[in-house]
């Protein structure tokens, strides 16, 4: 099951590691999930892996379902009190619901005063396979800026809960971690009179298609110099020659260069 895992994990983020540029992302959303998430990500795309291939087919594909009851109340409004539960009773935020709802079964349940059900609505998906198949042939991947994931998840530009239809203009595709970053990290996405997607921050303000490259100087070679100097190093012909000799590897000097803490952890034992 790990192994499972772990190629799972690769196979949803071992593309976006490729297609990172170098240096700290200065847009949040391009950071990497953590562990945690990454884990959930791959258990998910397993889950759904084994459901489209048929495994087990004597067990109905109810039994692998993660169930989440929400008001549609929350679903309306997060800030409106009401019920947003896993079956366990585990709370989750009414914008996880909100994001689970854009791409899921659905089945609409109806109560009295009392709190009893007094009418249950049939099973259905939140968007037909008709509707899936088209959307996956116009959008291919990810449409956030910058990212070119496969594994993705259909968003509502405008939720169904507020109003919105489910039609291929309001529909995109994003994959799981850009789908958490419009639903729960305070991103937005549009689609303007000319049909393009644009992609608010936290902040309001554009998502570029292309990161802003940083501010060059304009005179780089004599920026690069006065850094050096500030540095204290000296570059002549011989910077760049290697000092190796041919010895061997000392495994364990270089395990407590490469990582600091197996030295402080062998000294408190």
């Amino acid at each position: 099951m790990l192994k499972a895992l772990t190629a799972a994990r690769d196979a949803l983020y071992s593309q976006q590691r490729a297609s990172a540029p170098d240096g700290q992302p200065t847009d949040p959303s391009a950071e990497p999930p953590t562990m945690a998430q990454q884990q959930a990500d791959a258990l998910q795309l397993l889950t759904e892996t084994a459901l489209h291939h048929g495994i087990d087919p004597g067990s109905p594909a109810e039994h692998d379902q993660v169930v989440v009851h929400v008001d549609a109340s929350v679903l309306t409004d997060p800030e409106q009190p009401g019920q947003s539960v896993v079956e366990d009773g585990a709370r989750v935020s009414a914008e996880t619901s909100q994001r689970l709802g854009c791409d899921a079964s659905r089945v609409v349940m109806e109560h009295d005063a009392e709190g009893r059900i007094f009418d249950v609505g049939p099973n259905t998906r939140t968007i037909p396979p008709a509707l899936r198949r088209a959307l996956l042939y116009r959008d291919r991947s990810c449409r956030f800026p910058g990212c070119h994931g496969r594994f993705c998840q259909a968003h509502h530009i405008r939720h169904w809960a507020h109003g919105g239809p489910t039609t291929l203009s309001n529909l995109v595709l994003l994959c799981r971690r850009h789908h958490r970053a419009v639903h729960e990290e305070g991103y937005r996405v549009e689609r303007m009179a000319d049909g393009e997607l644009r992609f608010r921050g936290p902040d309001g303000r554009v998502v570029p298609e292309v990161p802003c490259p940083p501010p060059a100087p304009s005179d780089p070679k004599s920026a690069v110099k006065i850094h050096n100097e500030a540095a204290g190093v000296a570059v002549d012909p011989r910077t760049a020659t290697p000092t190796w000799q041919g010895e061997r590897l000392d495994v364990r000097y270089a395990m407590d260069v490469l990582h600091p803490l197996a030295n402080e952890k062998r000294t408190a034992a």
